[in-house]
C-alpha cells in the first residue's frame, strides 16, 4: 500500500494550484458579495480541460478517476475559492456518473463532449420540498405520452439552475410501493424548458456565487430519449453518482478548511499582543495544531474511499465516514480560524467569516452528518434501521 502520489498527480496538483493562485480572496469575496457567478474563474478551468476531468476520453474528457477528482477539487477549495469554487465543477464530474455509466450512446455522444467543455452547464434536479434525503418520497411525477414523459413537481435547492442548459432529473413513473420503496423511479438527463419550468433563487446563508433554486415544473415534456437506462430503475442509476458525491465533496471540506486554516497561522504569526505574536500561546497554537490533525487524518479517509471507488471496490462505508469526518474537520478549523482572529475573524475582509459560513454548508450538504451516521449504524455495525 502506498499513499505517496503518482508523478502525473503530483502535476496534476501543481497546474491545478498554479490556476487557482490567479483568483485570489478578493475576487472570490467579491463574487460572494455581489452574488456573481465566477465566470473567469470558470472559463478559465473549462479552456485547461478541468471540466472534463472524470468524462471519457472518448467524449473530450480526460477518463480521470475521483482520486485525481478530488486532488482537484481539494486544491481548488484551499486556494481560497471554497465551495463558490468547487461547485461549478463538481456537478460536472460526479453529477454525469448516471449519464457515463447507464446512457445511451446517443446522448453520450450528443451531451459529454459539451459538459466536458464546460459549454454545457447541467443542474442536479433530486431533492424535493417534503421528501429531503429521502428520494424515495419524491412526489414530482412523469406520465408517458406517446414518444414523451410530461412531467410535473418540484424541486428544491438546485444548484445552477438560473444558468443551467440542462438538468439530471428523477421523477416517479408509478406510484410509491411500500414493499419495494426504491422501485418506479425514473432518472433523464434533459432540457430545462423555461416556459414550464419556473426557477426561483433562495436566498440563503452562504455560497452566494452559486445559485441554488426552487424549481416549479408544471407539464414539461421530456423526450423518451433523454430517459436513462430503463424505466423505474432509475435510483439505482443514481446511486452511482452518489457516493462519489460524498467523496469529492469531502476533498472541498478538507481543502476549505485548509484555507481557513491558513489565514488563521498567518494572523497568528503576524498579530502582537503583549510584546508577542499570539501564535506563541497555547491557547491559540494547541487547537489550530488540533485542526491540522483532525484534516489530515480526514485526508487519508478520503483519499482512501476515492482510490476504493476508482477500483470497483465497496465504497458506502468509506464514502460515508469520509464525508462525515471533513465536514467535522473542516467546521472545526473554520470556527477555530474565526476564534483565532477575534474581531476580525467576524470582519469580510478577513475572510475566515466567508469560510465559516461555507463549512456551515458542509455538515448538511450533500447528506446531513446524522444521515452519515445513520447509514454507518445500520449497514456497518448491523444496528436496527433508524427511520
Amino acid at each position: 500500500m502506498t499513499f505517496e502520489l503518482t508523478g502525473e498527480q503530483r502535476e496534476l496538483r501543481a497546474a491545478v494550484r498554479e490556476l487557482a493562485a490567479r483568483f485570489g480572496d478578493e475576487y472570490w469575496l467579491e463574487r460572494d458579495r455581489g452574488h456573481e457567478f465566477p465566470w473567469e474563474f470558470y472559463d478559465a478551468f473549462a479552456g485547461a480541460g478541468w471540466v472534463g476531468i472524470g468524462i471519457p476520453t472518448e467524449y473530450g474528457g480526460s477518463g480521470l478517476g475521483l482520486v485525481e477528482g478530488g486532488i482537484l477539487l481539494q486544491e481548488i477549495a484551499a486556494s481560497g475559492a471554497g465551495i463558490n469554487g468547487c461547485t461549478p465543477l463538481h456537478l460536472s464530474i460526479f453529477g454525469m456518473s448516471p449519464v457515463v455509466k447507464h446512457g445511451s450512446e446517443e446522448m453520450r455522444a450528443r451531451d459529454l463532449p459539451r459538459i466536458a467543455s464546460g459549454e454545457l452547464h447541467v443542474a442536479f434536479a433530486v431533492t424535493e420540498p417534503d421528501a429531503g434525503t429521502d428520494t424515495t418520497r419524491i412526489t414530482t411525477f412523469a406520465r408517458r405520452d406517446g414518444d414523451d414523459y410530461v412531467v410535473s413537481g418540484r424541486k428544491v435547492w438546485i444548484s445552477k439552475a438560473q444558468l443551467a442548459e440542462k438538468m439530471l432529473l428523477i421523477a416517479r413513473t408509478a406510484p410509491r410501493d411500500e414493499a419495494n420503496r426504491t422501485a418506479g423511479l425514473t432518472l433523464f438527463f434533459t432540457a430545462i424548458d423555461r416556459e414550464h419550468v419556473e426557477v426561483r433563487e433562495i436566498e440563503k446563508l452562504g455560497r452566494h456565487a452559486v445559485d441554488s433554486n426552487e424549481l416549479a415544473i408544471r407539464e414539461l415534456r421530456v423526450p423518451v430519449a433523454d430517459r436513462i437506462g430503463e424505466e423505474g430503475k432509475g435510483l439505482t442509476y443514481l446511486l452511482d453518482g452518489l457516493n462519489p458525491e460524498r467523496i469529492l465533496m469531502a476533498h472541498e471540506a478538507i481543502g476549505l478548511g485548509r484555507a481557513a486554516l491558513a489565514r488563521a497561522v498567518r494572523y497568528a504569526n503576524e498579530r502582537v499582543v503583549f510584546d508577542r505574536p499570539i501564535g506563541r500561546n497555547q491557547a491559540i497554537q494547541f487547537p489550530l495544531a488540533d485542526a491540522l490533525a483532525r484534516l489530515d487524518a480526514a485526508e487519508l479517509v478520503a483519499r482512501g474511499a476515492a482510490w476504493r471507488s476508482d477500483n470497483g471496490l465497496p465504497c458506502g462505508r468509506e464514502a460515508n465516514t469520509a464525508k462525515y469526518l471533513a465536514a467535522e474537520a473542516c467546521w472545526l478549523a473554520a470556527d477555530r480560524a474565526v476564534q483565532t482572529l477575534g474581531g476580525m475573524g467576524y470582519a469580510a475582509e478577513y475572510h475566515v467569516e466567508r469560510y465559516f459560513r461555507e463549512a456551515r454548508l458542509l455538515r448538511i450538504a450533500p447528506v446531513s452528518q446524522e444521515l452519515a451516521l445513520s447509514y454507518l449504524g445500520e449497514h456497518v455495525l448491523g444496528l436496527p434501521r433508524s427511520y
